[in-house]
């Protein structure tokens, strides 16, 4: 019973790439990836990636994923501009909160990050 319903949530996740867009930003790379349903309705997943070294010497990569429905968007694009805005007037320093703007490289403490490709994920 659940490896049926999870054969089938597989499937319902594993969508059709339509537009993929990959934002590097220090030590992790996001990834905004529309996908679409066999039904053509369209979704959106967002990935974290960040690589990291294994004992052995090997790359490996942790990965966060979130599936966000186009009847979410909304809620989810207002609350997320929300709590932005929130921490950029409450909690960040000025210093801080134009970092991004003069390390448009992403660079970090001097260090270039490499390109991740989609097959490496």
């Amino acid at each position: 019973m659940y490896e049926e319903f999870d054969e089938v949530n597989a499937q319902e996740r594993s969508g059709e790439d339509v537009y993929s867009k990959p934002v590097r930003a220090g030590k992790r790379t996001y990834f905004f990836d529309v996908k679409t349903t066999k039904g053509n309705d369209y979704y959106l997943t967002i990935t974290e990636s960040k690589r990291k070294v294994e004992k052995d010497g090997r790359f490996a990569y942790d990965k966060h994923k979130i599936f966000l429905y186009k009847e979410d968007f909304d809620k989810f694009a207002e609350g997320l501009q929300e709590v932005i805005e929130y921490i950029r007037e409450n909690c960040l320093s000025g210093a801080e909160t134009g970092k991004a703007a003069q390390n448009p490289d992403n660079e970090e403490d001097g260090e270039k990050f490499s390109n991740v490709s989609f097959e490496e994920l």
